[in-house]
């Protein structure tokens, strides 16, 4: 048979305190975790950046070394040019020179003119090529500044994610602060659950033993008014009706005779209750069972509804005699807690009963 446990309406006011605690412990974690995973995406990004600044770094450094090189190469070319420039000066004197003197200088004159307007290519051509150095030279100061622009830009970022970082290290010690704190006043309120929990057990157990008391003179009123018969027996802490007692083959429908057990039952059960303590939450409650032989009526489909039909007419029964309502309970088992597994007759009407418990909410 099924025992119910006996239920106490206490009144506890740790609950919601520890769910509070439990809430913030849950609120703190998950701060912790937010923190954790912070810093490592604030770890890469700082990699990253530190990365980048050291390419950047390489590259003005190559771009500066290059720019150095056109200024040597420009400033060697302006030195060409002074050199070829100060050269035609002097052919162009010597050409002066030559004119005034005499007809047979004609041929000099003329390779000088060819020197000349060579080196006046060779001017051009020079030119041409210091403006292009000027060119590159101008682009590539330009790059540089871009260059070292953005690398101000990161180490500001690089600054503003060390700063990000040293405020969550902060907050994660303050955080441990509390959570040290809390798993303190935790510890605190464990303790005093369960020394509360102890003192409940104690009280239970008590009214448990009170009940115990209580049910055994009930069961020997009911032994003294009832008689010594074999189907109406105790079995533990329950009072066992064989149905045969109570109702006909298949019915659920009380006999005359099971009317006059179960009123004096019901005499019993109020003359004990008047001195049980009010504190003391008492039910009574019907089990019925049937046995294991299937049944298929047009009133009962199943051995389920066969007992609970019978243990709710007792019920009824006992109401009727003047036993509170709220004091009773009808439950059906069906085939399903059989004393014993035989299947012989005498196991059959074994299983075949009504089971009386007087039993605590």
């Amino acid at each position: 048979m099924a025992l119910r446990r006996s239920r106490q309406r206490t009144v506890d006011i740790w609950p919601g305190f520890v769910d509070a605690l439990s809430t913030l412990l849950i609120l703190i974690i998950f701060v912790l975790m937010i923190f954790v995973l912070s810093q490592v995406f604030l770890g890469h990004a700082l990699s990253g950046r530190e990365e980048a600044l050291l390419r950047l770094n390489q590259q003005i450094s190559e771009m500066a070394q290059l720019l150095n090189l056109e200024r040597r190469t420009n400033e060697d070319l302006r030195s060409n040019l002074s050199q070829m420039s100060g050269q035609l000066v002097e052919a162009q004197t010597q050409i002066e020179a030559m004119s005034a003197g005499n007809r047979q200088a004609d041929q000099q004159v003329a390779a000088l003119r060819d020197d000349i307007a060579a080196l006046k290519a060779l001017r051009a051509d020079l030119e041409r090529q210091i403006s292009e150095r000027d060119r590159l030279l101008a682009q590539g100061e330009g790059r540089i500044e871009e260059q070292e622009r953005i690398s101000e830009q990161a180490r500001a970022q690089a600054a503003l994610l060390r700063q990000q970082l040293d405020a969550l290290r902060q907050e994660m010690a303050r955080l441990a602060d509390a959570l040290d704190a809390a798993e303190n006043v935790t510890a605190e309120q464990k303790a005093q659950i369960s020394d509360l929990g102890r003192q409940l057990n104690r009280a239970l157990a008590t009214k448990v033993q009170e009940l115990q008391r209580y049910r055994s003179e009930f069961f020997g009123r009911l032994r003294d008014v009832l008689g010594d018969r074999a189907d109406i027996r105790i079995e533990g802490d329950r009072f066992v009706f064989q149905s045969e007692v109570l109702f006909a083959s298949a019915s659920a429908e009380l006999e005359p005779q099971g009317r006059e057990q179960l009123a004096q039952l019901a005499t019993a059960l109020l003359d004990i209750a008047r001195s049980i303590p009010p504190e003391i939450d008492w039910i009574l409650r019907v089990d019925g069972h049937t046995d294991r032989r299937p049944i298929a009526t047009a009133q009962f489909r199943s051995n389920w509804e066969l007992s609970a039909a019978r243990a709710i007419s007792v019920v009824n029964f006992l109401i009727q005699e003047g036993v509170p309502p709220h004091r009773l309970a009808a439950a059906g088992f069906g085939e399903y807690q059989p004393l014993t597994p035989d299947s012989g007759p005498e196991a059959l009407s074994r299983n075949r009963r009504i089971e009386m418990k007087l039993d605590q909410r």
